[in-house]
C-alpha cells in the first residue's frame, strides 16, 4: 500500500499518512518516504504511538543513527535518543536545564565536525497550549538573494560554537557546560552548503550558534550575520508545527533550520524524544 503525502505549507513540510511506523517497512515504502523528505524538507507522521526502540529502527532506514553526543541529555537505556523534557530528574516541572533549549534558530549539531543529516522528534506530551516548533527553508532563503550577494557568500565560512547564545546559561550546571565545551571545540562551517543528494545550495548559518565570519572583523561579521539571521527566517520561508501527542516530525538539517517557540507554560509538561541521523564530515576545527 502506498503512502499518502499531503503538502502542509508554501515553503516546506508535508504530512505522511497510510503508514505504520511500529512495523518494519519494505524497500519501496522507505524509498517513497525518502523522496518525500527530499522534496518537502520536513515530514510529519501523525498518530504514531511507537516505542523508543521502534523510533530508532525507523530512523535507521534513513541512515546511521548516532549516540547523542551530549551525554547529560540521553534517554536512559537508549543512548541514541535525546530526551527533551521540562520535567526534571526529580519529577518537578519547569526544569531550568531544558526549558530554554532550542529557543533560537539552529541546525542540529552544526557545532561539530559531523553535523546531523536528519533529526526525528517524537511527541509524548505537549502543553494544553503552545509548545510549537518552527522550521525555515534554507534553499529558498539562499535562492531569494541577489546573484551578486550569493557570489559574496559562496566562499565564506562561519564560526559555529556550542552555547554561543544560549539564554540563561548561568542557570545550567556549569560543570556540565565546561565538559560539553571541552568536548565540542569551535568549528568553521561553510556559509553556503551544497546538499549532497539534491545538489541545491542552502544557507548554513544560524543565530543560535554562529558568532563570526572567518577572516572578517567583528564589525563586518556582525553586520553580515545579522542580515542573514533576519533574512533566512522570513515568514514566507517558514512552517510552524502545532504538536499533538504521537506526532513524529522528520527534518533535513542540511537545508532547514528549526526553533522551539517560547509559547508555552513551563509548568505544564512538554516531553519529546529525538533521534539523530548521522551526517558526513563538514567543517574545520578551530580549537585543539
Amino acid at each position: 500500500m502506498s503512502i499518502t503525502v499531503t503538502r502542509l505549507s508554501y515553503a516546506l513540510g508535508a504530512a505522511v499518512t497510510n503508514v505504520d511506523l511500529s512495523q518494519e517497512l519494505d524497500t519501496a515504502t522507505v524509498a517513497a518516504i525518502r523522496q518525500a523528505w527530499l522534496d518537502h524538507l520536513i515530514l510529519v507522521f501523525p498518530g504514531q504511538d511507537i516505542s523508543p526502540a521502534e523510533q530508532i529502527r525507523f530512523s535507521r532506514y534513513l541512515g546511521p543513527v548516532e549516540e547523542y553526543p551530549l551525554h547529560h541529555y540521553r534517554l536512559p537505556g537508549h543512548p541514541e535518543i535525546f530526551h527533551l523534557s521540562n520535567v526534571g530528574d526529580d519529577g518537578q516541572l519547569g526544569s531550568a536545564q531544558m526549558a530554554n533549549l532550542g529557543r533560537h534558530w539552529h541546525s542540529d549539531l552544526s557545532f561539530t565536525a559531523y553535523p546531523a543529516m536528519g533529526s526525528m522528534l517524537r511527541c509524548k506530551q505537549i502543553p494544553d497550549y503552545g509548545g510549537t516548533t518552527c522550521f525555515a527553508n534554507q534553499y529558498m532563503a539562499y535562492e531569494r538573494l541577489s546573484p551578486t550577494f550569493r557570489a559574496l557568500l559562496d566562499p565564506l565560512e562561519a564560526v559555529h560554537e556550542l552555547f554561543s547564545k544560549t539564554p540563561n546559561l548561568k542557570d545550567l550546571d556549569q560543570g556540565q557546560v565546561k565538559d560539553l565545551k571541552r568536548g565540542n571545540p569551535r568549528i568553521a562551517q561553510p556559509v553556503v552548503r551544497t546538499h549532497p543528494e539534491t545538489g541545491r545550495k542552502a544557507l548554513y548559518v544560524s543565530e543560535a550558534l554562529c558568532s563570526d565570519i572567518v577572516g572578517m572583523s567583528r564589525a563586518e561579521s556582525t553586520a553580515l550575520l545579522e542580515f542573514l539571521f533576519q533574512h533566512q527566517t522570513r515568514v514566507e520561508f517558514t512552517y510552524r508545527h502545532t504538536w499533538k501527542p504521537h506526532d513524529i516530525v522528520l527534518w533535513d538539517n542540511r537545508c532547514a533550520l528549526h526553533m522551539a517557540v517560547p509559547d508555552n507554560d513551563h509548568l505544564q509538561p512538554r516531553v519529546m524524544y529525538r533521534t539523530t541521523i548521522s551526517g558526513t564530515p563538514c567543517g574545520t576545527l578551530l580549537d585543539a
